[in-house]
């Protein structure tokens, strides 16, 4: 079965063709994706030559009812943007890339696969907020937790690095480091705790996301500014740009200017790597120990820095970098130290072919 792939952000839009054997039969980026499937932008993947039979959609959220990939109707498309409000940027966009192509094709079946299903499988003392109960019944608020189409490919890959697969004790901390960051803990390929909460705001400092600040600020700041600028300013404005005052809050730049000795650069840094070793820390005392540790996304593949960082103060956990491996590693592999108990791998986030392999399932 060949799968189209589509990955439909706030503005951009990205299309895969995988194969029967998981290789890259034809791609498409459009930077700027208008939502039509009128133009030749959809069209043009269509017309590769290249035979597709599905159609898998990455969708950031499916609440508390769509926990698995399901095939799309016009019920599931009204289920996904009643959940816009906690995705605006990506719920309508992705329920858009499914009308579009049922408009130029509507014989291929399309699938939708969630971000947020991977963190179904959590324990309630996981998923549940300190708040009335009568808020929670109401308004649905818990912890979603989110990234989990590239969290559920690292573990299970890294897990087939390590030659653990189907151990049902395997402990493993997943640690999805792009612009969006987010670490899942694992116990035997299952999701047991996640950074991310109701919305992706929660957790790790981002590129340009807050991550977690005391509700207590929240409030403060919206009496005095209102809602949308608080919003806008957290979602938006913060992270790694809040804080060295680089636009977009690219981490390559903030590294850059950190060793060119600026000081809210460095700073940045600091916050970004104290955040990422107390969630690293949080998540594996919720294992009750680790056996793999990940990293995947941007930051997590490419910033050998970064995984030094994250790695450095857990010696007494026994985690250790080889760090001329943990330099010189390009592409995935293994980086551990020669004295560790714990493994560190490096993997190449793959959702493009986690989202096939659900889309095969549903269909098969």
């Amino acid at each position: 079965m060949r799968v189209l792939v589509v990955n439909a952000g706030s503005s951009s839009i990205k299309l895969r063709v995988i194969g029967p054997d998981d290789d890259v039969e034809a791609s498409r980026d459009l930077a700027d994706w208008n939502g039509s499937g009128d133009a030749n932008d959809l069209a043009g993947i269509l017309d590769a030559g290249v035979r597709i039979d599905a159609v898998g959609h990455r969708v950031v959220h499916g609440g508390s009812a769509l926990v698995g990939p399901v095939r799309v109707t016009a019920a599931v498309e009204r289920d996904l943007l009643a959940l816009a409000p906690l995705a605006p940027l990506h719920q309508p966009r992705a329920v858009e890339g499914m009308r579009a192509l049922a408009r130029l094709r509507p014989e291929l079946p399309q699938v939708a696969c969630f971000d947020t299903a991977f963190h179904a499988t959590m324990p309630a003392a996981a998923t549940t907020y300190a708040l009335p109960r009568a808020w929670r019944d109401q308004w649905g608020i818990r912890r979603f937790g989110f990234h989990g189409l590239s969290h559920a490919y690292a573990t299970a890959r890294v897990a087939a690095l390590a030659e653990r697969v189907g151990d049902p004790g395997l402990r493993v901390v997943c640690c999805h480091l792009g612009a969006g960051a987010s670490l899942c803990a694992t116990r035997g390929g299952r999701s047991v705790d996640t950074t991310m909460g109701w919305t992706p705001l929660e957790g790790l400092v981002m590129a340009t996301r807050s991550g977690s600040v005391d509700p207590g600020a929240v409030l403060a700041l919206v009496r005095h500014l209102g809602v949308d600028v608080v919003e806008r300013g957290l979602d938006g404005e913060s992270g790694l740009g809040g804080l060295s005052g680089i636009a977009g809050g690219d981490l390559r730049a903030v590294l850059a200017a950190r060793a060119a000795g600026d000081a809210p650069a460095s700073l940045a840094f600091d916050v970004y790597a104290h955040r990422l070793r107390r969630e690293i820390g949080a998540m594996v005392a919720g294992l009750g120990g680790l056996d793999l540790l990940v990293f995947t996304g941007g930051a997590g593949e490419h910033s050998p820095e970064v995984r030094a960082a994250a790695c450095e103060p857990f010696g007494f956990l026994g985690i250790a970098l080889d760090l001329v491996r943990n330099d010189a590693l390009d592409g995935e592999g293994e980086i551990t130290g020669a004295a560790a108990r714990a493994r560190v791998f490096v993997v190449t986030a793959r959702e493009d072919l986690e989202i096939a392999r659900q889309v095969r399932s549903v269909l098969a």
